[in-house]
């Protein structure tokens, strides 16, 4: 007998493609050629225009594994499903050892623990709304060729969690984001795991979130705990409510629209219309498939391809999240490689502002391998943490005192 289950609340139909640069991983280009881009003037801009295909979409096939070996080198990479329902995560590894499956079932309030490789380069997401019936698993968000054991990139609309294991040009570094670039169905989590070999690194550098469905946002407020802890509060968007995160989606972009009203007609604007609560959203590339949305060809182009309406919304509610192809700058984080990670599948809280809010402290932390006493200290500062940041500066300091680090990231994109 096939199972079903009808619930998380937050599900879509999709169709992602994945694609990596692979700087990071040096399976597409050697260490001269990246020596070189890392010496050119402004290099993190022009890094992605050389690099990724100039054609349409077109899946790369995924590699599960085998599991790393017992060995102590290996990364714990943990799994936990805080949904209401059972979700059935994809995991895709696109080069080194991955943790020999490509999905599995997930049931509500569990967890999963797996391992990789130090050299995994992959992505997660959460799968809803699947009827399984053996190794067959037919989902109506994040579905991956109908199979239980993904060897392929979910389809769209799925929100991303996305690792780099061992990126920068001597591999020191762990690269990772929360990624929106296709689309998304479920809140999302990144929480650190440190290691005994690792520098101490506080939770408020590293804990990312995007928390984008009605029901599961807390109320607005500069700081929390939940992905952090008293000492070390996390900066967080505190602008949204449960209310206004309700219309985020532009219309043409939902995947499950409401039904229509009696008379067939859609009112426009469409904020009249109660939407349901589990909506995804697919983002402008994935619904429309213009070059101009999907950044390629001749938009393949930072200077060319900017932000649309789909990225604006989400970005306000989700800042550390990718939004669209030319969003690295506001949506990596990098630290110190070593440590393992826990997706968290509906989270309940609020999206992190780490990025904007403490880039001065990730710069000095990827710089020097670790944080100076002043730098802990300020990280204990709940003012310090929640002051205005200098909104006209434009691209922050970050990623363009760091271009060697930004233009070796292996990032993955929709095209």
């Amino acid at each position: 007998m096939p199972s079903t289950c009808h619930t998380v609340s937050n599900r879509g139909k999709s169709m992602h493609w994945l694609l990596a640069t692979a700087l990071c991983a040096g399976s597409l280009i050697g260490p001269a050629t990246a020596q070189s881009l890392s010496d050119s003037q402004g290099g993190e801009q022009i890094w992605q225009s050389k690099y990724f295909p100039k054609h349409k979409r077109m899946a790369l096939p995924a590699k599960r594994g085998p599991p790393p070996e017992d060995w102590d080198g290996k990364i714990p990479l943990v799994i936990t499903n805080r949904c209401d329902d059972t979700i059935w995560p994809g995991i895709t590894t696109q080069s080194g050892t991955g943790p020999g499956t490509g999905g599995f079932e997930l049931v509500a309030g569990n967890s999963t623990r797996l391992w990789v490789a130090p050299d995994w380069q992959g992505r997660i997401w959460g799968r809803t709304n699947c009827t399984v019936d053996g190794d067959s698993c037919s989902c109506q968000t994040g579905d991956c060729l109908k199979k239980l054991d993904c060897d392929a990139s979910g389809e769209v609309p799925a929100t991303l969690a996305e690792f780099t294991m061992e990126g920068g040009l001597h591999r020191g570094q762990t690269f990772y984001d929360i990624s929106l670039v296709d689309g998304y169905n479920l809140p999302m989590g990144i929480n650190y795991i440190p290691a005994k070999n690792t520098s101490f690194i506080p939770p408020n550098l590293t804990n990312a979130a995007c928390i984008a469905t009605p029901g599961w946002l807390y109320k607005p407020n500069k700081t929390g705990t939940y992905y952090s802890n008293s000492t070390f509060p996390i900066p967080l968007e505190d602008s949204e409510s449960n209310e206004s995160i309700k219309r985020w989606c532009p219309w043409p972009y939902l995947v499950f629209p409401p039904t229509k009203p009696g008379d067939g007609v859609y009112p426009y604007p469409d904020d009249d219309i109660q939407r349901p609560t589990f909506s995804p959203c697919k983002s402008a590339c994935a619904a429309t498939g213009r070059d101009s949305d999907c950044c390629v060809g001749k938009w393949h182009d930072p200077k060319k391809c900017k932000p649309g309406r789909y990225s604006n919304s989400i970005k306000a509610i989700c800042p550390d999240a990718y939004s669209f192809a030319f969003d690295d700058q506001k949506s990596t984080f990098i630290i110190p490689k070593g440590g393992g990670w826990e997706v968290v599948m509906c989270p309940k809280g609020r999206s992190t502002n780490i990025l904007h809010q403490l880039f001065q402290e990730m710069d000095e932390l990827n710089t020097n391998g670790n944080l100076s006493e002043t730098s802990l200290k300020r990280l204990r500062d709940v003012q310090y943490i929640t002051s205005d940041r200098d909104a006209a500066s434009g691209v922050r300091p970050m990623l363009s005192r760091l271009g060697i680090v930004a233009l070796t990231l292996g990032m993955w994109f929709a095209m």
